[in-house]
């Protein structure tokens, strides 16, 4: 999860996404469910985090 900037949101990546190395450690399933329902946190743009956590 990248933090939030004074100019932007927060983001959730992808572990393996090319624009925020991963810095500490990486978000569970729910964790990453629970983010991205907060209005000040976005998923990225790029790599899509939210397809791999639809309901199966």
């Amino acid at each position: 999860m990248q933090p939030q900037r004074s100019s932007s949101v927060a983001l959730v990546h992808r572990g393996d996404c090319a624009l925020y190395p991963v810095q500490g450690g990486f978000l569970n399933r729910e964790e990453a469910v629970i983010a991205l329902a907060e209005p000040d946190i976005e998923p990225c743009q790029v790599c899509t985090p939210q397809t791999g956590l639809q309901p199966q």
